[in-house]
């Protein structure tokens, strides 16, 4: 599974001479910028690969795995959009896909011990197919980033313009995940060299901008009044709200494995979709569903999150997500300023706001009178529990 940088390069000529069978890379676009997708190939065509093989699962991206996780709100921790986390499942799935058509025996990853992907990868891999066998040299191999440098010098490997970043840095469509270096200390704040996707506030606009989003099922189709397909849409909205600072994330995340993590995250599109959808969600959803869907939303987020994607759970709270989103139909307007997106208007013929219920004009047809008998039976639970206390206590 190759991406063409560092560590991906390096491995590639280190499972040749271990093992000394022919090696293959697989390298899916995601919508991460700036790919360079056939330069990746022709690189690893000349380090030896036996084949190279590129997909572009863009589009399978955004309908299966980003729509999935717009309809479930999802957050990990109330606050990761869960960008990395989601492509992992889909990667592994066309990974499995290839090898098996390919007579591929085994799939080598990049991950560390430390991280989470091991585990997303292998864990997806091992539920598609478990005869074959899953590589992490990583794990073992022990080399640190100058040594994998020497490494790469020793053997003519080229080394990617950005391999001096302290950084380590994933990205695709729905968002940018940014750690190490100094980020690897949670109490210093972030250098601005790390943003590319979101404008530091004092570089935003003065002026706030509208954006409105049209959902069909819970989905996003339109774009201030304009149909459009989902990857498009996200780019476009990318662009928007990072300009006004919008869809930054600094937190301090539990690991998988067990450690926490400081990680920064550019994701302004998922930002401002997912406030959009869970407003408008809620606008069409009763009461009760409104107090029940964050438990499974919640259960969603940390299933996508620890790799758990293929578990039959999964795919049972995608039953009633998908369920739920059936009448979230409708547009949300929001306005982005200075860092925040704040739902400013939102409107659905499944909506189950009433104003005639609602207003305190005099066409109401709410029946005031009808509270009082309500109240009382209401609180009745909670008074005879009290004064059956006071009973006691006295």
């Amino acid at each position: 599974m190759y991406s063409g940088g560092l560590d991906t390069s390096v491995l590639l000529k280190w499972l040749q001479d271990e093992y000394g069978v022919p090696v293959s890379t697989f390298t899916i676009d995601v919508g991460q910028r700036d790919a360079h997708l056939d330069e990746v190939k022709a690189k690893a065509l000349d380090l030896g690969a036996e084949n190279a093989f590129v997909v572009d699962a863009k589009e399978e991206f955004a309908e299966k795995y980003i729509t999935g996780s717009i309809k479930a709100n999802g957050l990990y921790q109330e606050q990761y959009p869960l960008s990395t986390a989601i492509a992992r499942p889909l990667m592994s799935e066309i990974a499995v896909k290839y090898a098996q058509e390919h007579d591929i025996d085994a799939i080598a990853h990049g991950s560390t011990g430390k991280g989470n992907d091991q585990v997303r990868f292998e864990a997806s891999i091992n539920a598609l197919d478990d005869t074959i066998t899953v590589l992490a040299p990583i794990r073992k191999w022990n080399m640190s980033r100058d040594m994998e440098m020497d490494y790469a010098e020793e053997n003519e490997i080229p080394v990617p313009i950005d391999s001096g970043s302290p950084y380590s840095i994933d990205e695709n469509l729905w968002g940018r995940s940014i750690e190490c270096g100094v980020l690897e200390d949670p109490s210093v704040e972030p250098p601005e060299n790390v943003h590319l996707l979101v404008n530091p506030i004092s570089e935003t606009p003065d002026e706030a901008e509208y954006v409105e989003i049209g959902f069909e099922g819970g989905v996003p189709v339109k774009l201030n009044g304009e149909e459009t397909d989902l990857v498009p849409l996200i780019k476009e909205l990318n662009k928007i709200a990072g300009n006004h600072g919008v869809g930054l994330i600094d937190m301090v995340e539990d690991r998988i494995v067990g450690l926490k993590s400081r990680e920064i995250y550019e994701t302004p599109a998922a930002a401002v979709i997912l406030k959009a959808h869970k407003e408008l969600e809620k606008y069409c959803s009763t009461r009760h569903e409104n107090s029940f869907k964050p438990a499974v939303d919640q259960k969603w987020a940390e299933m996508s999150y620890q790799g758990l994607m293929f578990d039959p759970l999964v795919e049972e709270l995608n039953a009633y997500i998908d369920a739920v989103n059936e009448k979230v139909d409708g547009t949300v307007n929001l306005k982005l300023f200075k860092g925040k997106a704040t739902v400013v208007g939102r409107s659905s013929e499944n909506g189950l706001y009433s104003y005639s219920l609602a207003t305190y004009d005099e066409e109401s047809t709410f029946d005031q009178s009808s509270s009082e008998g309500f109240i009382d039976i209401w609180g009745l639970p909670t008074k005879v529990a009290y004064n059956h206390h006071e009973t006691k206590e006295g």
